[in-house]
C-alpha cells in the first residue's frame, strides 16, 4: 500500500527535475512549465471531495487502481508527445489526467490502510502512510535528474509509468477485494447525505484547515529552496541535495509522528509542537536582525538545519492528521470524503501560498520576510489543535472513533 502511494507521489515530483530537458526537446517556456507544475494542484483543489464522495460508491481498493492505472496510462502517452504546435497543450491535458489519477489513487489510502492494519498498529501504519508523498517527491528530485540524463524526459515519463503498472499489479495481488462489493453488501449512503454530514461536522473542517495550513507553507519553503541556494551561488547538483535532504527530513517526521501517536502521546499535542516548531524553524531560517548598521541573520549552515527542523517537525502534523481523519470522520462510510475535503484543502493552500511567498519576497527584496507568512499559518494550525483538542473531548467523537475503528 504505502509504495503504491510512493509511486503515485513519484507523478508529482517528476516534473521539476524535467523541466530543462522539456525547454530544450519542446520549446516549453517557464511560465508554461509553471502551469504544467500547477495542474496536480488545480485537479485536488476544485476535485478533491467528488473524488472523495466518489471512492466509497467505487470501493477503496477498485479506486485506488482506477488511479493507478490512469496514470500509467497518462505518463505513456505523455513519453509518445512529440516536437510541435500542440505539444504543449497534450502535456497539459495528460498532466491534468495524472492529476485526477492522482486523487483517485490517494484518497483511498487512509481508510484503505485503517482496514488492513493489524489490531493495534493503525495509529503507526497511518503515520507511515502520511510518509508517501515526502518520500515520492524526494526520490524524484534525487533519481530524477540522474535518469532523464541516461534516458531523457521521455524515459522517465515511461518508467513511472511502468511503476505505476507495477504498483497495480501488487494491489491486485496482494490486497483484498472491497469488503462491501465481495459480500455483495448494502448500497453505499447516497453522497447528499455524506457531504452533508462531513462538512456539518466540526472534525472534518477543522482537519481540513489543518492541513491546508501545514501543506502550503511546507511546499512554499521547499519548493523555492533551489531557486533560494541557485542565487546564493550553489550548484546544481548541491542544489539538489540540500533540496531533498530538507524534504527527506519530512518522512522522518510522518515516521516519528506515526510512532508517537502509537505510544499514546495525545494527538492535538503533536499538531501543537509541530506547528510551533515551524514557526522557530522559518523564523531561524529566514528572519534578518538590524543591529546598528549591520544587518544579521544566522549562518549558512544553521539555516539549512533550521529549515531541516522546520521539514522534521512539521512531519508530525500529517501523520497526525490521517489518523484523525479516521476518527473524526462522522461515519465509517464518510472517511474517504473526510480525507477528500482534507486533500482540496490542502491543494488549494499548495497552489495559494508560494505565488504569495514569492510576491512577498519581490517586494521584501529577499527571502527574510518568508517567516511572516508560515507564522501567520502555523498560528492558525495552533488554534485548529486546541479546536481539535476540545473536540477529542466531545463524547460524540469519542463514539465516532469506535464506529470507525474498522473501516
Amino acid at each position: 500500500m504505502v509504495l503504491a502511494g510512493v509511486s503515485v507521489a513519484l507523478h508529482v515530483g517528476k516534473l521539476p527535475p524535467a523541466v530543462p530537458a522539456l525547454q530544450a526537446g519542446l520549446g516549453i517556456s517557464l511560465v508554461e512549465a509553471g502551469f504544467l507544475l500547477s495542474l496536480v494542484q488545480v485537479a485536488g483543489m476544485t476535485l478533491g471531495l467528488a473524488v472523495g464522495l466518489a471512492a466509497d460508491v467505487l470501493g477503496l481498493r477498485r479506486c485506488m487502481l482506477s488511479g493507478l492505472a490512469l496514470l500509467a496510462v497518462a505518463s505513456a502517452l505523455g513519453a509518445a508527445v512529440q516536437p510541435g504546435p500542440h505539444a504543449l497543450s497534450w502535456l497539459l491535458i495528460l498532466r491534468a489526467l495524472e492529476g485526477l489519477g492522482f486523487l483517485l489513487a490517494a484518497m483511498p489510502g487512509p481508510a484503505l490502510i485503517r482496514q488492513l492494519a493489524p489490531i493495534g498498529r493503525e495509529k503507526f501504519t497511518l503515520g507511515l502512510w502520511s510518509a508517501y508523498m515526502p518520500f515520492g517527491v524526494t526520490l524524484a528530485l534525487l533519481a530524477g535528474p540522474l535518469l532523464i540524463g541516461w534516458t531523457g524526459w521521455r524515459g522517465w515519463w515511461g518508467l513511472l509509468s511502468l511503476l505505476s503498472a507495477l504498483a497495480s499489479l501488487g494491489l491486485v495481488l496482494w490486497v483484498p477485494r472491497d469488503r462491501r462489493l465481495a459480500r455483495g453488501g448494502p448500497a453505499p449512503v447516497p453522497w447528499a447525505v455524506r457531504l452533508r454530514e462531513t462538512w456539518g461536522a466540526g472534525g472534518p473542517r477543522a482537519l481540513a484547515l489543518s492541513f491546508a495550513v501545514y501543506s502550503s507553507q511546507w511546499i512554499a519553503v521547499i519548493g523555492f529552496l533551489p531557486t533560494i541556494y541557485a542565487q546564493a551561488g550553489v550548484s546544481a547538483g548541491g542544489m539538489a541535495v540540500l533540496t531533498a535532504g530538507a524534504a527527506a527530513m519530512n518522512i522522518a517526521g510522518n515516521l516519528i509522528g506515526g510512532r508517537l501517536l502509537q505510544a499514546g502521546v495525545a494527538p492535538q499535542r503533536l499538531l501543537l509542537w509541530g506547528f510551533a516548531a515551524m514557526v522557530l524553524g522559518t523564523l531561524a531560517a529566514f528572519a534578518q536582525w538590524r543591529l546598528g548598521t549591520q544587518v544579521w541573520q544566522l549562518p549558512a549552515a544553521g539555516r539549512y538545519v533550521a529549515v531541516c527542523v522546520f521539514s522534521l517537525c512539521g512531519g508530525v502534523v500529517p501523520a497526525t492528521l490521517f489518523m484523525l481523519s479516521v476518527r473524526f470522520a462522522p461515519s465509517p462510510a464518510t472517511v474517504s470524503t473526510t480525507v477528500g475535503l482534507m486533500q482540496q484543502a490542502s491543494s488549494f493552500g499548495q497552489f495559494a501560498a508560494p505565488p504569495l511567498v514569492a510576491w512577498l519576497a519581490r517586494q521584501a527584496g529577499g527571502w527574510h520576510w518568508t517567516w511572516a507568512v508560515t507564522g501567520a499559518l502555523s498560528l492558525i494550525g495552533i488554534v485548529m489543535a486546541m479546536r481539535v483538542s476540545a473536540l477529542l473531548g466531545d463524547a460524540g467523537y469519542s463514539s465516532a472513533s469506535s464506529t470507525g475503528s474498522r473501516v
